[in-house]
């Protein structure tokens, strides 16, 4: 008794065996071996990365202190910005809601549309703002237009694919009850699946709004407007003070919006 008490005392737990612990490690090897090969293929010029914090340092310096000169083409720059999500948050709605509908499993009315649809939520969302950004300014001129197509080309994917989960999810009683009544197909749409939806309806559009504010902030890079033509504008003239002044109203921006969506949401969730 006392020698097998003696055992369960000398015993010591493990939470996973011997076969358990070799995948592990043989896991890890695999994956530090990916990451080493990764970082061989990639022409990085090292003395440069060393040498980073010093430039860091020394561009902090020529930043501050930030200048208030343009602040007023800062500030309609920054009312630019947001004109520019506010549309394409809005035109992405009455795009992206009909592809929603033909990309849920549930409501499409073939084969053939749920792949059309899902094609193009895929195409939308593989596409990055700005590339779009760029297809639409060799199309349509540097200017608002192209920043607000851009974004409403990326939003369509985000948006439709999750409505179209959000319309997949929905209680099929209600549907099933309006057909047994022989509603209508817009009938059954708008009194049966649309009241279902309506509160994901409304925290995905804010959601979006909210990142689209962060996405159109940098579409002025690429001459697509907002107040990312002023940024790139200041930087290459190396007019630093005035960098570190746009950024920090691009961080306000941001900080604002980030507030009034979570106001939205729990008015509406």
């Amino acid at each position: 008794m006392v020698d097998h008490a003696q055992q369960l005392a000398d015993r010591i737990w493990q939470r996973y065996d011997r076969k358990q612990r070799l995948i592990r490690y043989a896991v890890l090897l695999a994956t530090l071996m990916v990451v080493v090969w990764a970082v061989r293929d990639i022409d990085i010029f090292w003395p440069w990365v060393w040498d980073a914090p010093n430039q860091i340092s020394a561009l902090g310096g020529r930043m501050w202190p930030p200048s208030a000169d343009g602040l007023n083409g800062i500030i309609a720059a920054l009312i630019e910005t947001v004109h520019i999500a506010t549309l394409a948050t809005f035109l992405t709605i009455f795009l992206a809601l009909p592809v929603a509908y033909i990309a849920a499993q549930n409501t499409t009315p073939n084969r053939a549309c749920l792949w059309l649809g899902r094609f193009i939520l895929v195409s939308s969302r593989s596409v990055n703002t700005i590339i779009w950004a760029l297809l639409f300014v060799a199309i349509f001129g540097p200017g608002v237009l192209a920043g607000i197509l851009a974004i409403v080309f990326r939003s369509i994917g985000f948006i439709g694919k999750l409505m179209g989960e959000a319309i997949e999810e929905i209680d099929r009683r209600p549907v099933e009850a309006m057909e047994a009544t022989g509603a209508s197909k817009a009938k059954v749409v708008a009194y049966a699946i649309v009241p279902q939806v309506m509160p994901a309806f409304f925290a995905i559009v804010i959601l979006r709004w909210d990142i689209n504010i962060r996405e159109s902030t940098v579409l002025g890079l690429v001459g697509a407007g907002g107040i990312g033509v002023i940024l790139q504008g200041a930087i290459d003239t190396f007019a630093w003070p005035t960098v570190a002044t746009i950024l920090m109203a691009i961080i306000v921006l941001v900080l604002i919006g980030e507030a009034l969506t979570s106001l939205l949401r729990s008015k509406v969730l």
